[in-house]
């Protein structure tokens, strides 16, 4: 590493703050003669986003300000100590785009590669350099003078542009992922929508709609469904339950090695299967309470915040008071039902946000009605749903292990504990 020389980031590369412009200024449809105005929301790590954007006259605009290709887009200011030095590359686009007051430029010098100072901003090392710099500030903001006093080391130009060759294969494939995950997103909520209301038919095809095949439908209290199904109560065919919160001031009736969800497992919630729980309970709890205790494969449903969300259960478990929980009868298949619900999501939170509090009453689902395919049909439309869903839910894993990998990698790459020459050729054959 004799070839490396300790260093500033403001040798690679130099800020340019912002400016502040007045209401008057600023448009809401661009023009010739605008310029595209980023601000702190069109910032992500490493990338920057072009939605709900404003635009400002050109002539005010000084040309210093413009962003040119391979600038990075600096967070300077911001009311979340968390987003303050977030940073995104610009690559060049039609038209001209500036940044806002609360933001800055950080122009590379010529002789830098400007990849490499792009993944600067995103290193483990930067971070660590912003979190000192912030330490016991009562307002989030930086100046450019300091992040220009980041230490570092700063490689020969030609290998800069090795190690961001390296880093760009890792970047593309996250990139392609991510599109991956967006599109079959977008695919299961077309899915949802039309296997929850046309089904599949005998031959294991998707009904076409009503209006393409109206013989194929009948009228119903929930509109128009298919002949061989039915619309019953779902006290009809699952069996409903809720749940209860153990006295607090009883450590006994806690920390007892029961399962028990409840608000705090919101994030757990619409990933289909639950597995853990924020907090257990005790069996001398449900004893002591209205709690009981819920067979695996139990479906819940979020009736107070998180109003709509729901899971299935993967253990035995119990549950707080906000939740609903039905335990399918032999007509009615488990991962059915949870896919309804996440399709009927929407009805419930407009339910609960027309209300005084913000929660679903028990009287509402002894009344809720569900349609009711064959059994046969009901299982192959959760499992094509929960195909997707796998599918997902494996690239997302794929994901988190790339990031996590292009992190370190990164932190070895841009400190010089492992050099790239070796490198370069493994990341082009795993990757490219």
């Amino acid at each position: 590493m004799s070839e490396w020389r300790n260093g500033y980031l403001g040798m690679l590369a130099r800020g340019i703050r912002g400016v502040s412009y007045a209401p008057d200024q600023l448009q809401e449809f661009s023009s010739a003669q605008t310029a595209t105005l980023l601000r702190s929301n069109n910032i992500a790590d490493g990338t920057l986003n072009f939605r709900d954007v404003q635009f400002v006259p050109i002539s005010n605009v000084d040309d210093k300000q413009i962003l040119k290709e391979g600038d990075v887009a600096v967070c300077m200011s911001n009311g979340s100590k968390a987003l303050v030095g977030k940073a995104g590359r610009f690559s060049a686009r039609s038209g001209k785009f500036t940044v806002g007051a609360f933001c800055s430029i950080f122009r590379p010098d010529s002789d830098a590669n400007d990849r490499f100072v792009s993944y600067v901003f995103q290193s483990r090392g930067y971070r660590k350099h912003l979190d000192v710099t912030l330490a016991g500030s009562a307002i989030n903001n930086l100046r450019n003078h300091d992040l220009e006093l980041y230490r570092l080391k700063i490689p020969p130009a030609q290998e800069q542009a090795k190690i961001a060759q390296i880093l760009d294969i890792l970047d593309t494939q996250i990139r392609q992922t991510e599109a991956l995950i967006a599109k079959l997103e977008h695919i299961k909520q077309g899915l949802l929508t039309d296997l929850l209301t046309r089904g599949i038919d005998e031959n294991g095809q998707l009904r076409p709609p009503p209006e393409e095949a109206p013989n194929l439908y009948k009228d119903s209290p929930l509109g128009w469904i298919p002949r061989e199904w039915d619309v019953q109560l779902l006290d009809q065919v699952a069996k409903r339950g809720s749940g209860h919160t153990p006295s607090k001031s009883v450590p006994a009736y806690w920390n007892g090695g029961v399962k028990w969800v409840s608000l705090a497992d919101s994030p757990r919630l619409d990933q289909v299967y639950i597995e853990s729980s924020d907090k257990e309970i005790s069996d001398l709890g449900i004893a002591n309470s209205s709690a009981t205790k819920h067979a695996a494969g139990t479906v819940i449903l979020s009736r107070d915040a998180g109003i709509g969300k729901s899971a299935i259960l993967a253990s035995e478990m119990a549950v707080s008071q906000h939740f609903m929980a039905w335990r399918c009868g032999s007509n009615l298949y488990n991962l059915f039902l949870y896919y309804w619900l996440q399709w009927m999501k929407p009805r419930f939170e407009a339910i609960a946000l027309g209300s005084t509090i913000q929660t679903i009453g028990l009287g509402y689902f002894r009344n809720l009605r569900i349609w009711v395919p064959p059994r046969n049909e009901q299982d192959l439309i959760g499992d094509r749903l929960f195909e997707i869903e796998r599918q997902i839910h494996r690239n997302k894993q794929l994901l988190v292990k790339m990031t996590e990998q292009k992190t370190g990698l990164m932190d070895d790459l841009l400190t010089g504990h492992v050099r790239v020459t070796p490198l370069l050729e493994t990341a082009k054959q795993a990757y490219g």
